[in-house]
C-alpha cells in the first residue's frame, strides 16, 4: 500500500526508522529514504535557478528544463546511494558512525543487502544517464562535456575527492556553475557566463552545508583518515571559512544586482539575514559536546550542517521567489 504521508516526510527530513517500520514501507518510500531525498532540495534550487535565468533570457524551453531537472535529481540520488555503498565497503560507516546516527543507513542498519543497494543505484543511475545521453544528443558537444563532468562527480565524489580535501570544492562547482550554468545550457542551447556567475550565491549556500557536515564529523573522519578540508585545516579555520561563505552569499547577490544580471527584486534574499545571523553566531563557537537544551529532538548529532541547511533552505526559496518576480518584470519590460 502506498504511503503518501511517508513520501512527504522523507522529502522534508531524513526519517529515523526501525527495521519493522522499514519493512512496512512501499517501494517509493524506501527509495526516498535510501536516497536521502530531503537533501535533493538543493539540486532542485540550482536547476530552478538555471531554468529561470533561461526563461528570463527568452530562450528557455520548459520541457528541456523539466527533463534536465529530473536527470539532475536522479544523479544526486545516485550519488547518495554510491556514497553509502562506498563508505560501507571502506569501513567509514561502520561501528555506529556519524552517518549511521543521523539517519537510516541502508546497509549498516540491515535495511538492505549490498546487492539491493547496488540495484537501487544501478537503476537510478541508468535513468539519470539515459536522460543525460538524450540531452547530449539534443544539445551537441557542449552538453556531452557537461554530461561527462556530471558522471565524474557522481562516481568519484565519495572516493577519492572527499578523501583528499576536494569534496567541498566539488560541491561548489557542481551546485553552482555546472548545475545552474548547465541547466541554462541544456534549456537554451547556449552557455551563459552570466548564468554561471549568478550561480555563485547558491553554490556557496550548498557549500556551507557540506562544510557543516564535515565539521560535525571532523573527529570521526580524522580517525578514519578521511581528509576532508575541515580535517586538513582544523575546526576553527573551517568554521571561519563557513562564516565567510554565509556572508559572501549576500554580497554576491548585491553584486549581481549592481551588474544588472538580475533585478533589484532579487534582494528579497535579505529577508533571510536574521536566520543567517543566528547561524553565524553558532559557527563562531566550537561544536557543543552535547545537544543544546533548545535544540529540537531528532536532529543531533547534526549541528553545524543542520544550521547551514536551515539557512540554505530559506535562502534558496527566497532566491527562487525573487528570480521568478524578476523574470516576470523583465519579460514585461517593467523596471524591478
Amino acid at each position: 500500500m502506498l504511503n503518501v504521508r511517508m513520501w512527504g516526510r522523507a522529502i522534508r527530513v531524513i526519517p529515523r526508522l526501525s527495521r519493522e517500520e522499514w519493512g512496512r514501507l512501499d517501494f517509493v518510500s524506501r527509495w526516498l529514504v535510501a536516497t536521502r531525498s530531503a537533501v535533493l532540495f538543493m539540486t532542485l534550487v540550482s536547476s530552478s535557478l538555471g531554468g529561470l535565468l533561461a526563461l528570463r533570457s527568452g530562450q528557455g524551453r520548459a520541457w528541456l528544463w523539466a527533463l534536465t531537472t529530473l536527470g539532475l535529481l536522479l544523479a544526486h540520488a545516485t550519488n547518495n546511494l554510491i556514497n553509502d555503498l562506498t563508505d560501507h565497503l571502506t569501513g567509514a560507516d561502520r561501528d555506529n558512525s556519524f552517518r549511521a546516527q543521523y539517519g537510516p543507513h541502508p546497509i549498516e542498519h540491515g535495511l538492505m543487502s549490498k546487492a539491493q543497494l547496488i540495484g537501487y543505484a544501478a537503476v537510478t543511475g541508468a535513468l539519470a544517464l539515459a536522460i543525460g545521453v538524450f540531452l547530449a544528443w539534443h544539445g551537441g558537444m557542449p552538453v556531452v562535456w557537461l554530461l561527462a563532468s556530471g558522471v565524474f562527480f557522481v562516481l568519484f565524489y565519495t572516493y577519492p575527492l572527499k578523501y583528499f580535501g576536494m569534496g567541498e570544492l566539488a560541491v561548489l562547482a557542481v551546485w553552482g556553475p555546472l548545475m545552474v550554468g548547465g541547466t541554462y545550457l541544456t534549456t537554451t542551447g547556449s552557455w551563459s557566463w552570466d548564468a554561471a556567475i549568478a550561480s555563485l550565491p547558491y553554490a556557496l549556500s550548498a557549500s556551507t552545508v557540506i562544510f557543516g557536515k564535515h565539521i560535525d564529523k571532523l573527529a570521526s573522519d580524522e580517525a578514519k583518515r578521511i581528509r576532508t578540508l575541515p580535517v586538513l585545516i582544523g575546526e576553527r579555520a573551517a568554521r571561519s571559512i563557513a562564516v565567510a561563505m554565509l556572508l559572501l552569499q549576500y554580497a554576491l547577490v548585491g553584486l549581481l544586482v549592481y551588474r544588472g544580471i538580475v533585478g533589484p527584486v532579487v534582494l528579497c534574499v535579505l529577508l533571510a539575514l536574521p536566520r543567517c545571523v543566528r547561524v553565524v553566531q553558532a559557527y563562531l563557537s566550537p561544536r557543543p559536546a552535547a545537544p543544546p537544551p533548545e535544540m529540537p529532538a531528532g536532529i543531533w548529532p547534526l549541528w553545524f550542517v543542520a544550521l547551514a541547511f536551515w539557512h540554505a533552505r530559506l535562502f534558496g526559496m527566497l532566491l527562487i521567489g525573487g528570480l521568478i518576480a524578476d523574470t516576470v518584470l523583465h519579460r514585461l519590460h517593467i523596471p524591478g
